[in-house]
């Protein structure tokens, strides 16, 4: 192993040991519960008027809604994660944007189900239908996460060489950067957010803030290890696939730009589109399975 792997290593190691991720993750479930208190406190104040708050929103109409802050946390540890197993291999960091993905998609049910009338014709409101396209989305996300994660499964085990070894360091490098850059993403954000909210009396999505730059930046990183592995594999069909890994990314990224049935639509062509490049590669890259195609 080359001194400057050692050195990554080593950083990458402290940084992202299991007593680090064990405490972001006791930090996580702290603050999902403190979150969810103070978020159902706000509701039950505004209801009974117990003080004065200075802004309005559909968060603090339905306890129901009170759902939306642990899950916003959550999906942050979630965003952790992602970073965390990024230098593992391009399938479990995709595999892990679907999963925030999806999370998103159900914490936005817990937004939108206060909004719902049972009493009008569920056809006719845009908010109920809204709900509905969520409700069968996540349906069809979560068995398409499912089949991509059985897919990775079968992928065929390579041994480890030099230009692995290297691959991965410098995958290593990519997460030790993109760490900072997203914590201070989210605390601006987080700031223009809550500013927003007091100060221009604006309620914005958050998801419009914080997601979209996140996004992007994970688009920027994607496309960087993809011109890193350029360096370490010429096989086109691994080639093809993280290009295709690339594009599942991008249409993430565009569903937060529409709303209603085509924000569901590209997510979930984002998932199947990466299915179905991952099951393309496993018969090119599994010899049995090739075997059966051809036989």
């Amino acid at each position: 192993m080359k001194s400057w792997h050692l050195f990554i290593d080593n950083i990458f190691t402290r940084v992202f040991s299991e007593t680090n991720q064990n405490k972001v993750e006791r930090a996580t479930l702290w603050f999902s519960m403190i979150g969810f208190i103070i978020h159902l406190l706000l509701i039950y104040a505004k209801k009974y008027k117990w003080f004065k708050i200075s802004f309005e929103s559909s968060l603090l109409i339905d306890p129901i809604s009170a759902i939306y802050t642990p899950f916003s946390i959550i999906l942050i540890y979630e965003i952790y994660l992602l970073v965390v197993n990024l230098p593992r291999s391009f399938t479990t960091s995709v595999s892990k944007q679907f999963e925030i993905i999806s999370l998103i998609l159900i914490r936005r049910i817990f937004a939108d189900i206060p909004k719902i009338n049972l009493e009008a014709n569920w056809l006719n409101t845009q908010e109920n239908i809204q709900l509905i396209y969520d409700v069968l989305g996540v349906l069809i996300i979560f068995f398409l996460i499912f089949l991509f994660n059985k897919a990775r499964s079968r992928l065929p085990k390579k041994p480890i060489n030099p230009n692995i070894q290297s691959f991965v360091a410098s995958k290593k490098v990519v997460s030790l950067i993109l760490l900072p850059i997203l914590i201070i993403t989210s605390f601006i954000s987080i700031y223009q957010w809550i500013y927003g909210l007091f100060y221009l009396k604006i309620t914005s999505d958050i998801n419009s803030i914080f997601y979209n730059e996140f996004f992007t930046i994970l688009i920027l990183a994607d496309v960087l290890i993809l011109l890193l592995s350029f360096q370490y594999t010429e096989r086109y069909s691994q080639l093809i696939r993280n290009t295709g890994f690339v594009i599942c990314t991008i249409l993430i990224r565009l569903s937060f730009g529409v709303s209603g049935l085509t924000n569901v639509l590209l997510i979930i062509s984002s998932v199947a589109f990466g299915l179905i490049i991952l099951n393309i590669y496993n018969m090119e890259e599994n010899p049995l399975q090739k075997n059966k195609v051809t036989n």
